[in-house]
């Protein structure tokens, strides 16, 4: 069932009992698709889209329309996929240096993007090309 709860001063609707909150802040890399309610919904949103993030990541203020590249919880970078067959062209923006411990990561990431997708990942650190999504 549900329970009613106050967050920030306003009432929401969670699943009964599951109202803690992690103890640890996010770690690790992760590659977030369009829309995703983290980026989506997250706030405070200068926290999420620290500097250049907001300029980079966000479409005119609006989050959701770039894929992100999410380090410990914060933007960090944008990504995009092409498919041609069975090959999946990942190339992923940061916005800063990666540590080699990060690179490993980002790999497993697209790893599990080539396994989600069905396809051959290889993975592309550059510019993103792309603009937004509409």
């Amino acid at each position: 069932g549900l329970e009613e709860v106050l967050f920030a001063g306003r009432r929401a609707w969670v699943l009964a009992g599951d109202t803690e909150v992690p103890e640890d802040p996010p770690r690790g890399v992760r590659l977030l698709p369009y829309f995703d309610a983290y980026v989506v919904a997250g706030r405070p949103r200068e926290l999420l889209y620290p500097g250049a993030a907001a300029t980079r990541a966000l479409a005119g203020g609006q989050a959701g329309n770039f894929p992100v590249l999410l380090v410990d919880g914060v933007v960090s970078g944008v990504w995009h996929q092409r498919r041609s067959g069975g090959k999946i062209d990942i190339t992923v923006e940061p916005l800063h240096d990666l540590t080699p411990a990060m690179l490993r990561e980002l790999d497993e990431q697209v790893d599990r993007v080539g396994e989600i997708m069905e396809g051959r990942p290889r993975l592309t650190i550059g510019p993103v090309a792309v603009g937004p999504h509409a």
